[in-house]
């Protein structure tokens, strides 16, 4: 798959990104290396390869569970003490996405 300037601004738009010509032009060569090393993994012979449900193994480091605690949270009078914006006790900020 190749990965076309379209793509990258295509995808930089979702993002509510602004890219110049020599961002895109570097995006678009570093996203296509990637997908070029994917597909050549794709060429290689996984079928005596057992397949996993996941890729963590059972070492004891994995398997570690921690026990959970309750704690107080942050008070909202202070977590909103520095916002530019709030109202209803909720930071208020901009409106990013149009529908």
């Amino acid at each position: 798959m190749r990965i076309t300037e379209k793509d990258v601004l295509y995808v930089a738009a979702l993002g509510n990104l602004e890219l110049d010509a020599a961002e895109t032009a570097r995006f678009v060569a570093d996203l296509d290396s990637i997908l070029s090393y994917v597909e050549k993994l794709n060429e290689l012979d996984t079928s005596a390869v057992e397949p996993m449900a996941q890729v963590l193994y059972d070492a004891p480091e994995t398997l570690t569970w921690r026990d959970d605690h309750e704690r107080p949270g942050f008070p909202q009078e202070k977590s909103l003490a520095n916002a530019p914006e709030r109202g209803a006790g909720q930071f208020k900020v901009a409106k990013v996405i149009e529908r």
